[in-house]
């Protein structure tokens, strides 16, 4: 491909449905949208051209050291990529037909009120590829669209279950950034905001988060607690067996976290039970707990139980489960199973799913992901004096290097906050 023909413009016209970009676009983050032009074949000196900026300024922005802030700026990015000025938060540009600026309009800003599908396209993007860059779009909906109508008497109770789960949402999203402490605050947030509401399946929900937030935090205790509120509220509210089984995972998680194995597999076979039941009831609010989520949870408990042929059974599973468009998901499954493969001393099998992996969504923004990759690495690393581990290492670590470009921007040193 010639790479200094290629029309920003066009790549752009073909990326208008990329959640990754409009993903940028809401986040106003230029460094992301520069990358991802780049990465279609634009040259770095044609962007920086074409917007009148050095190239060195391009690439400051491209490696996160700085944002654009400048309003002119953003209107020389908008003409120069035909960027509908909607989409930037900018008024209608000369060139933009005023049909078309209505139609961009309607297909990706939800009209007020409509949380769930403000939350469903936020769900199908972070899926395929992170919540590093779609958190603050959440939290400006929040801040936008949901926090005023909180103080409106006839909002109604269905207001604060919306800001519940929206919150819940950002927490997840700060989670997957890597900023747990900011995580945690949003679900502490979003759980008397639940409760407000009398949603006591979207209480539970939250609940279980949080379980999970300890898991990762290393608290076993913590969330066991938090694993058995949510049972606690699930039982009360409508039954919702995903949801109990979900819940029934993070104690299990909890408890061989704390090395009581007979209890974990008790719960764990409680979830399996839940997971297999006619739901009475549909929730709106819930992401879903499917089979794969299961499989993908039981190998971490197997895992832990030390249980290690069944943790494998369950991470193939997972994989095998894992549909295409959940990227997360896949990679965070298929570093499971090469996690078990090297427990197992299969390091072979181990390289084989560790390839996959270095393919699996190489822009994919999360930094949970990142993390546990080199969580991966360092388990390998003792087993470096076999040729074919080495050669898988050096690998990685190119593949590593591109991908903390692409993070640079969102990326805070383990244990941070912002």
């Amino acid at each position: 491909m010639d790479r200094q023909a290629t029309d920003p413009r066009d790549v752009v016209a073909g990326m208008l449905d990329d959640p990754r970009l409009l993903a940028a676009f809401a986040e106003r983050d230029m460094g992301t949208l520069f990358r991802l032009l780049n990465h279609r074949g634009v040259s770095t000196r044609r962007l920086a051209a074409d917007v009148g900026i050095t190239q060195g300024r391009l690439y400051d922005y491209m490696n996160g050291k700085s944002r654009v802030e400048k309003l002119v700026l953003f209107e020389q990015i908008a003409d120069a990529f035909h960027i509908p000025g909607q989409l930037l938060g900018l008024a209608r540009r000369a060139w933009e037909p005023a049909e078309a600026r209505e139609v961009h309009h309607s297909a990706q800003v939800p009209p007020d009120g409509d949380d769930l599908a403000a939350m469903d396209a936020f769900r199908t993007a972070d899926r395929q590829t992170g919540g590093g860059r779609l958190y603050q779009a959440v939290v400006r909906h929040l801040s936008d669209r949901v926090a005023p109508r909180l103080v409106d008497a006839d909002s109604g109770p269905q207001i604060f279950a919306a800001a519940a789960a929206l919150t819940e949402m950002a927490g997840w999203m700060a989670h997957d950034s890597g900023q747990d402490a900011l995580a945690a605050r949003h679900f502490t947030r979003a759980l008397p905001l639940a409760r407000t509401s009398g949603d006591l399946p979207l209480a539970a929900h939250v609940a279980a988060s949080s379980s999970h937030l300890a898991l990762q935090a290393g608290e076993a205790s913590q969330a066991a607690h938090w694993a058995m509120t949510g049972l606690d509220l699930a039982w009360r509210g409508p039954r919702i067996p995903a949801l109990v089984a979900r819940l029934h995972t993070m104690h299990a998680r909890a408890l061989a976290a704390a090395s009581q194995h007979t209890p974990a597999s008790h719960a764990l076979e409680q979830a399996h039970r839940a997971v297999s039941d006619s739901a009475d009831t549909d929730h709106p609010w819930l992401s879903p707990f499917d089979h794969a989520a299961l499989a993908s949870e039981s190998a971490l408990i197997m895992r832990d139980l030390e249980r290690q042929d069944q943790a494998l059974s369950h991470a193939e599973n997972a994989v095998r489960l894992r549909e295409d468009g959940r990227a997360r998901s896949l990679a965070l499954g298929r570093i499971t199973l090469a996690d078990i493969h090297i427990r197992r001393s299969d390091l072979d099998a181990a390289i084989s799913v560790g390839n996959d992996l270095l393919s699996t969504s190489p822009t994919l923004g999360s930094v949970r992901v990142a993390r546990q990759l080199d969580d991966l690495r360092r388990l390998l690393e003792p087993h470096k004096g076999y040729r074919p581990v080495r050669d898988y290492l050096a690998r990685f670590g190119e593949a590593r290097r591109a991908r903390m470009l692409l993070l640079a921007d969102i990326i805070t040193p383990r244990g941070d906050a912002p």
